[in-house]
């Protein structure tokens, strides 16, 4: 299989399309009406609460910016939130680049677009283990997979692509895209991609360290086993 090389980038990104999807909403009162003061154009998708969330922030324009990925996946989500980004529209979005006509005919051909900022944090699998008697299930209930992988894909695209996975990062991102009409640079996406890459290593390791100390007993323990 033939590896895709890319040889030419912006160095500056103007933010038009933001995947919002978060499990601590800190600080996004100030986020969203900051991103869309630092480019009107915006175009913000988001999940479940969250999506919630940040239509209560913008009241009423947020029918002219903010859209259900469900809405634009064609998707709705299942039951509990278990499958809300994993689409193919979604990745196109995240991993295509700019220079690449194949790409740029994908999301033509699939009335996607190119999403340029992707704001995730994870299901808070280390404060839900770190409860007294907490169970596999309930554990197994919080591990993330849509998350990680948009943090994953974003972070990959440093290229194109700023991957937050920290409030903490909010004010510097707005301060850089207010000097520059709307743009983030290559020096701080490429620090994004470094954070958000640690950020789903401890994860993963946390998960992996929790399971590793559960036995089969524990795992039995949960479930009405049945015989197939």
């Amino acid at each position: 299989m033939g590896i895709n090389v890319v040889e030419k980038i912006d160095r500056l990104v103007r933010v038009r399309h933001v995947l919002v999807s978060v499990s601590n909403k800190t600080g996004l009162e100030d986020f969203i009406p900051a991103l869309l003061e630092a480019n009107p154009d915006i175009r913000i998708y988001s999940t479940g609460g969250t999506y919630s969330k940040i239509e209560q922030i913008l009241g009423d324009k947020a029918s002219s910016c903010l859209t259900p990925v469900s809405g634009y996946t064609g998707q709705p989500e299942t039951q509990g939130g278990l499958v809300k980004t994993l689409d193919f529209k979604i990745y196109l979005g995240l991993l295509t680049e700019r220079y690449n006509d194949s790409h740029q005919q994908d999301l033509k051909r699939t009335d996607a677009v190119a999403i340029d900022m992707v704001v995730v944090n994870l299901y808070p699998f280390k404060e839900t283990i770190s409860r007294q008697g907490v169970t596999v299930e309930e554990a197994r209930g919080n591990i993330d997979i849509g998350g990680p992988c948009m943090i994953r894909a974003s972070a990959k695209n440093f290229i194109r692509v700023a991957s937050v996975v920290n409030p903490l990062d909010y004010e510097k991102i707005i301060s850089e895209m207010n000097g520059n009409d709307g743009k983030v640079s290559l020096s701080l996406r490429y620090e994004l991609a470094q954070r958000a890459f640690e950020h789903t290593a401890e994860y993963d390791r946390h998960i992996a360290d929790f399971l590793a100390g559960k036995s089969i007993n524990n795992v039995q323990a949960c479930y009405q086993i049945m015989e197939g």
